[in-house]
C-alpha cells in the first residue's frame, strides 16, 4: 500500500539497543508525511459502528485522511488536513510540554496509535494529535529529545544554568550532611 512503506520504514529501530536514554537517531522523522494505510481502515471500522450514521461519520474522515499530512522540520512539527476547510498547526519544539501515547481497543488490534502533543496553550486537550503511526517509541523519544533540547535541558546548558544547578546541588548536599549528623548524634 503506498504510504504505509515510508511509515513502517521510518519507525523501525534496532530493539537490540535497550538503554535507558532514547536512541533518536535511528529515526528519521522526515519520512514520516502520512498516517498509515491502516488508518483509513480504522476510520471505516469507526463508521460502521454507527449504522444509520455511517455516510456522515465515513466521509469527513474519509477526507481527512486523504488530506492529512505531517512534517517534522529543524523549528518543529507541522500537521495539515481538510478540503474544504483546511486546518494547519505548527508547533515549534520549544512549545511542547507533554507527549503522549494512547490507542484504544481497536487501535491496539490493529498496531496504530495516536500521539497527543500538549502545549502550554491553556487548553484541557491535546493541541495536536499525529495519528495512524505503527510504533509511536521512536517518534515518541525524538519528540522529547527534541522539546529538552529547546529548552536547555539537554547535553549542553549554558553556563548561567550550570552556576545555578551547581550552587543549588551544593545547597542540598549541605542539608543532607547536616541532616545525617543530626539523625546519627544521640539526642
Amino acid at each position: 500500500m503506498p504510504g504505509q512503506g515510508s511509515v513502517t520504514a521510518a519507525m523501525n529501530h534496532n530493539p537490540a539497543s535497550t538503554s535507558d536514554t532514547p536512541d533518536a537517531t535511528a529515526l528519521d522523522p522526515s519520512e514520516i508525511t502520512r498516517p498509515d494505510d491502516a488508518l483509513l481502515v480504522y476510520y471505516l471500522i469507526v463508521s460502521l459502528l454507527t449504522v444509520v450514521g455511517f455516510p456522515f461519520v465515513f466521509v469527513p474522515l474519509f477526507i481527512r485522511f486523504k488530506t492529512m499530512r505531517y512534517r517534522f522540520d529543524e523549528a518543529g512539527v507541522s500537521m495539515c488536513w481538510g478540503f474544504f476547510f483546511r486546518h494547519e498547526i505548527h508547533l515549534t519544539y520549544g512549545r511542547l510540554q507533554d507527549i503522549h501515547v494512547t490507542r484504544n481497543i481497536l487501535e491496539r488490534w490493529m498496531g496504530l496509535a495516536k500521539l497527543p502533543i500538549q502545549t502550554a496553550s491553556g487548553s484541557t486537550g491535546a493541541t495536536m494529535r499525529i495519528e495512524g503511526i505503527r510504533d509511536p517509541g521512536p517518534l515518541r523519544d525524538f519528540l522529547y529529545v527534541r522539546m529538552r533540547g529547546a529548552r536547555g535541558d539537554g547535553d549542553s546548558p549554558d553556563t548561567s544554568d550550570s552556576d545555578a544547578e551547581s550552587t543549588a546541588t551544593g545547597l542540598l548536599r549541605e542539608i543532607r550532611d547536616e541532616l545525617r549528623s543530626q539523625h546519627e548524634s544521640p539526642s
